[in-house]
Protein backbone atom coordinates (compact mmCIF):
# COMPACT_ATOMS: atom_id res chain seq x y z
CA UNK A 1 0.00 0.00 0.00
CA UNK A 2 1.29 3.32 -0.72
CA UNK A 3 1.38 6.09 1.60
CA UNK A 4 -1.16 8.71 1.83
CA UNK A 5 1.53 11.23 0.40
CA UNK A 6 1.90 9.14 -2.05
CA UNK A 7 -1.69 8.49 -3.56
CA UNK A 8 -1.87 12.00 -3.28
CA UNK A 9 1.13 13.08 -5.62
CA UNK A 10 -0.17 10.09 -7.98
CA UNK A 11 -3.50 11.25 -8.08
CA UNK A 12 -2.38 14.91 -8.39
CA UNK A 13 -0.28 14.58 -11.41
CA UNK A 14 -2.97 12.34 -13.49
CA UNK A 15 -5.43 15.09 -12.96
CA UNK A 16 -3.74 17.91 -13.77
CA UNK A 17 -1.89 15.34 -16.89
CA UNK A 18 -6.02 14.87 -18.10
CA UNK A 19 -6.66 18.58 -17.62
CA UNK A 20 -3.98 19.74 -19.91
CA UNK A 21 -5.06 17.06 -22.22
CA UNK A 22 -8.49 16.80 -22.16
CA UNK A 23 -9.18 20.50 -21.19
CA UNK A 24 -6.43 21.87 -23.80
CA UNK A 25 -8.36 20.09 -26.17
CA UNK A 26 -11.62 21.21 -25.63
CA UNK A 27 -10.17 24.56 -25.17
CA UNK A 28 -7.93 24.42 -28.49
CA UNK A 29 -11.70 23.90 -30.60
CA UNK A 30 -12.55 26.70 -29.40
CA UNK A 31 -9.71 28.56 -29.89
CA UNK A 32 -8.82 27.21 -33.71
CA UNK A 33 -11.83 29.56 -35.79
CA UNK A 34 -10.48 33.04 -34.01
CA UNK A 35 -6.85 31.96 -34.56
CA UNK A 36 -7.90 31.96 -38.31
CA UNK A 37 -8.60 35.49 -38.44
CA UNK A 38 -4.99 36.51 -36.78
CA UNK A 39 -3.47 34.78 -40.03
CA UNK A 40 -3.34 31.78 -42.14
CA UNK A 41 0.16 30.34 -39.92
CA UNK A 42 -1.70 31.27 -36.53
CA UNK A 43 -3.66 28.33 -35.68
CA UNK A 44 -0.37 25.91 -36.52
CA UNK A 45 1.45 28.38 -34.16
CA UNK A 46 -1.17 27.49 -31.57
CA UNK A 47 -1.39 23.87 -32.23
CA UNK A 48 2.19 23.65 -31.84
CA UNK A 49 2.41 25.47 -28.88
CA UNK A 50 -0.31 23.44 -27.07
CA UNK A 51 1.35 20.46 -28.64
CA UNK A 52 4.95 21.20 -26.12
CA UNK A 53 2.25 20.83 -23.08
CA UNK A 54 -0.04 18.26 -24.26
CA UNK A 55 2.51 15.66 -25.22
CA UNK A 56 4.06 15.53 -21.71
CA UNK A 57 0.59 15.44 -20.04
CA UNK A 58 -0.24 12.58 -22.44
CA UNK A 59 3.02 10.69 -21.19
CA UNK A 60 2.05 11.61 -17.64
CA UNK A 61 -0.98 9.95 -18.13
CA UNK A 62 0.08 7.00 -19.22
CA UNK A 63 2.70 7.00 -16.56
CA UNK A 64 0.39 7.89 -13.64
CA UNK A 65 -2.14 5.07 -15.32
CA UNK A 66 0.25 2.73 -14.84
CA UNK A 67 1.12 4.08 -11.35
CA UNK A 68 -2.91 3.81 -10.65
CA UNK A 69 -3.17 0.32 -11.80
CA UNK A 70 -0.18 -0.65 -9.40
CA UNK A 71 -2.79 0.24 -5.88
CA UNK A 72 -5.12 -2.51 -7.42
CA UNK A 73 -5.27 -6.15 -7.00
CA UNK A 74 -6.65 -7.71 -10.32
CA UNK A 75 -8.23 -10.61 -8.63
CA UNK A 76 -10.25 -8.45 -6.08
CA UNK A 77 -11.80 -6.26 -8.78
CA UNK A 78 -14.96 -7.15 -10.21
CA UNK A 79 -15.52 -8.12 -13.79
CA UNK A 80 -17.45 -5.03 -15.32
CA UNK A 81 -14.52 -3.31 -13.56
CA UNK A 82 -11.87 -5.17 -15.26
CA UNK A 83 -13.90 -4.53 -18.80
CA UNK A 84 -13.69 -0.89 -18.28
CA UNK A 85 -10.33 -1.00 -17.93
CA UNK A 86 -9.35 -2.85 -20.49
CA UNK A 87 -11.53 -0.47 -22.89
CA UNK A 88 -9.90 2.26 -21.28
CA UNK A 89 -6.66 1.32 -22.28
CA UNK A 90 -7.37 0.89 -25.99
CA UNK A 91 -9.15 4.01 -26.07
CA UNK A 92 -6.28 6.20 -24.12
CA UNK A 93 -4.47 4.92 -27.22
CA UNK A 94 -7.07 5.85 -29.51
CA UNK A 95 -6.69 9.31 -28.23
CA UNK A 96 -2.60 9.22 -28.38
CA UNK A 97 -2.92 8.21 -32.51
CA UNK A 98 -5.73 10.07 -33.01
CA UNK A 99 -4.31 13.55 -31.68
CA UNK A 100 -0.87 12.25 -33.50
CA UNK A 101 -2.71 11.57 -37.07
CA UNK A 102 -4.26 14.93 -36.33
CA UNK A 103 -1.00 16.49 -35.68
CA UNK A 104 0.55 14.53 -39.05
CA UNK A 105 -2.86 15.73 -41.41
CA UNK A 106 -2.56 17.33 -44.45
CA UNK A 107 -5.59 17.76 -45.86
CA UNK A 108 -8.79 19.58 -43.67
CA UNK A 109 -10.88 16.24 -43.70
CA UNK A 110 -7.69 14.27 -42.00
CA UNK A 111 -7.65 17.22 -39.42
CA UNK A 112 -11.61 17.29 -39.06
CA UNK A 113 -11.55 13.11 -38.71
CA UNK A 114 -8.50 12.56 -36.83
CA UNK A 115 -8.88 15.97 -34.49
CA UNK A 116 -12.49 13.88 -33.52
CA UNK A 117 -10.94 10.75 -32.50
CA UNK A 118 -8.64 11.97 -30.71
CA UNK A 119 -11.02 14.32 -28.57
CA UNK A 120 -13.76 12.03 -28.40
CA UNK A 121 -11.54 8.93 -27.34
CA UNK A 122 -9.85 11.58 -24.32
CA UNK A 123 -13.38 12.87 -23.23
CA UNK A 124 -14.14 8.69 -23.33
CA UNK A 125 -11.00 7.81 -21.69
CA UNK A 126 -11.48 10.76 -18.70
CA UNK A 127 -15.25 9.43 -18.31
CA UNK A 128 -14.08 5.74 -17.71
CA UNK A 129 -11.77 6.48 -15.41
CA UNK A 130 -14.17 8.26 -13.35
CA UNK A 131 -15.79 5.12 -13.46
CA UNK A 132 -13.23 2.87 -12.26
CA UNK A 133 -12.36 5.70 -9.51
CA UNK A 134 -15.83 4.92 -8.25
Amino acid sequence: MLAPGLDTLRLTLHVLAASVWVGGQIVMVGLVGPARGLGPTAPKALANAFARLAWPAYAVLVITGFWNLSTFRWASQSGAWKAVLIAKIVVVAAAGAGALFHARATSRAGLAVWGSVGGLASVASLVMGILLAG
